[in-house]
Order: C-alpha cells, then structure tokens, then sequence
C-alpha cells in the first residue's frame, strides 16, 4: 500500500483531506452508520467544528465553522469553490459510550479526545489500576473505530472506482 500512498502524493492529493472530505460526505449519506469487519455496528458523525481549505502557501485559505449544532453552512459553501476539510470534529457513539475528537488532515493529530465517563469511585479490595486501565481501553475502542473508517477509505481511495466516488462526493457537496 505505501506505493499507492507515493502515487497520490505524487499526484498532488493530501491523503488526510481526502479522508475527512469524503468521511463527512459518507457519514451524512449513512446517517453516521458504519460496521467493523466483525459486523459491530457504531456511529460516526462530523460535528460542531470543521475547517475547510484551500490553495496553498501564502494564498492557503481557511474557512472555520463551529458551535453547537452548526449546520455547518460556511463549510459546505468552501467545499463547493474547491476547497476541502483540513480539521474536524467527530463524535463516535457505541451503545450508551459516546467519544469526541478532533483530526487533523495535514498529520492526522488526534486532538481534545474525550472518552465516555469512567467511574472513579473506588472500594476497598478494587484494583487500584482499573480506572486507568478503563480509560486506556476507552481511548483504544475510539482509535479502533477510527481505524474502521480510514480501512474504509484507502480502500475506496486507491481502488479502481475512486473516480465514482469523487462523484458522489460532488453531488453530494452540491445537494446543500
């Protein structure tokens, strides 16, 4: 796969812009439903916050969307003069456990992750590790699924209907 990853560098494409523009597009057609290859169903949507770009060195434009509920209009407006996501905010949701993070596309930085509540009461007899243990296992289940979605993507992105799905991106990015 680092061949095909060379090839869309060489081609000019930011493999993580890419991703998050097209996750965007595919988690608001899906209604945020994805699957991981064991059929564990989970939800993934883009919220809150998301910044778009374009061009690039001293002519880089960036337009920045957020606050609660946003609908994220501003965004959607960049995306339509070309530009794609460079940051967004993702809210995962499994069961009752609910994460947030942040993605960065220049480096894939996950920023501002927060995990579902963990119980810190602890009773005589408990192990005193588990709380952190919980949380280590918390913050793996969110990269897992994360994982999901990027699998999702290369496969798509380098795969031979890549253009078929750049179309569906456009429509989709003109349908607001």
């Amino acid at each position: 796969m680092d061949i095909n990853l060379e090839r869309a560098a060489e081609q000019g494409s930011n493999i993580g812009q890419d991703f998050l523009t097209w996750l965007w597009a595919t988690s608001e057609q899906q209604q945020g439903m994805f699957q991981t290859p064991t059929g564990e169903s989970f939800v993934l949507l883009v919220e809150q916050r998301i910044a778009v770009q374009g061009g690039e060195g001293e002519g880089k434009e960036t337009a920045v969307c957020s606050g609660p509920m946003a609908e994220l209009r501003e965004a959607r407006a960049g995306l339509k003069t070309g530009k794609k996501v460079g940051q967004a905010k993702l809210r995962i949701e499994h069961d009752e456990n609910v994460w947030q993070v942040q993605i960065n596309a220049d480096n894939f930085a996950l920023t501002g992750l927060k995990t579902p509540k963990v119980d810190t009461h602890v009773e005589e007899g408990d192990d005193p590790d588990a709380i952190f243990l919980e949380k280590m296992y918390l913050m793996e289940t969110c990269l897992g699924y994360l994982d999901v979605v990027f699998s999702l993507f290369l496969n798509r992105r380098l795969g031979p209907d890549w253009p078929d799905e750049v179309q569906r991106i456009r429509t989709w990015i003109h349908s607001a």
